[in-house]
């Protein structure tokens, strides 16, 4: 996956190989903490919980940021050359996904800010969406070079009217919603061949396989919020979540034995927007038997957060996560 860097290496030059899909940190963060905060009207659970998970998604976003500013600075054709390169790239959409979910922690407490950041979030996710449409079209490439990442700056649009229907961006919020469907209805058969037919992705990035479950889990949530609740457009939507959370579930035995990489983020995000749709979804429709069940999923949306953070703290400590990719 890498080739490690002398230990004394310069901070500075060493920041050279900072990992944008870094950026999926403070998503995964914020993600968990909308549902552990839906977790606190459906299942009782503590309040303070989704709202110290979302504060910590928005300091994460802005160290994140931040580093990637400095190494903007230092050395502007590595990130350069994260946005020329056919996987990295995709993780740019990142940055103004955070921001989304960051704008959805702040609504309850700060509408005005909350609403400027949506709008700036979308803004830029939609200026991103339309550059990776530039560059497919520009660039074609092999079938072999598609990942599931790249559901993220193209598919990410569908997240914007989770927050948006709420702060009464209804037109716009359709028109996201829009885009992002059928941006998504377009790329996934593509993606599906393309991992059916082979080659297999790399080791390291087998785990952005989880990147699936988002699009129809958030799909759900915002068809929901578009459309008064969870009626039978957005329960059929997050049947597929459902079912794709089970295929991977059952081969966690193969995910298990992979190494750790940066692209282990990409199960954080899925797997909260999943925790956070089926608890949306078991509000509209109570039954006695539920609670078990949604507390299973959103624990272990945690201990996946858990322990991909715990990896990445671990790889920082020991100088694997500042290193070129090999």
């Amino acid at each position: 996956m890498s080739v490690t860097l002398p230990q004394d290496a310069a901070p500075g030059e060493r920041l050279r190989h900072l990992p944008l899909a870094l950026f999926a940190a403070p998503m995964g963060i914020g993600g968990l903490g909308l549902a552990w905060r839906e977790a606190a009207h459906t299942l009782g659970a503590p309040a303070a919980i989704g709202e110290a998970l979302l504060l910590l998604a928005g300091l994460v976003w802005l160290a994140v940021a931040a580093l990637h500013l400095v190494r903007l600075a230092r050395h502007p054709e590595a990130l350069a050359g994260d946005l020329a390169h056919p996987i990295r790239a995709a993780f740019a959409g990142a940055v103004t996904i955070g921001l989304m979910i960051i704008s959805g922690g702040l609504l309850p407490h700060a509408r005005g800010a909350a609403e400027a950041l949506w709008l700036v979030a979308v803004a830029g996710h939609l200026g991103i969406a339309a550059w990776t449409v530039r560059g497919l079209l520009l660039a074609p490439r092999e079938a072999a070079s598609l990942a599931p990442p790249m559901l993220i700056p193209l598919v990410g649009n569908i997240l914007a009217p989770v927050v948006g229907a709420k702060l009464g961006y209804e037109a716009l919020s359709w028109m996201m919603f829009g885009l992002g469907a059928l941006l998504w209805a377009m790329l996934q058969p593509i993606l599906l061949a393309r991992l059916v037919t082979g080659p297999a992705l790399p080791p390291r990035l087998r785990p952005t396989l989880a990147i699936l479950i988002a699009p129809p889990a958030v799909g759900a949530l915002a068809l929901a919020g578009l459309g008064g609740g969870f009626g039978a457009a957005p329960l059929a939507v997050l049947g597929l979540a459902v079912f794709l959370a089970l295929v991977f579930a059952a081969m966690a035995g193969e995910f298990a034995r992979l190494p750790f990489a940066m692209s282990w983020w990409g199960w954080t995000f899925p797997t909260a927007a999943l925790a956070l749709a089926v608890q949306a979804a078991a509000r509209a429709h109570p039954a006695a038997w539920q609670a078990p069940l949604l507390w299973l999923v959103l624990l272990a949306a945690s201990a996946i957060l858990a322990l991909v953070a715990a990896a990445t703290l671990r790889a920082a400590a020991q100088g694997h996560l500042l290193q070129p990719e090999g």
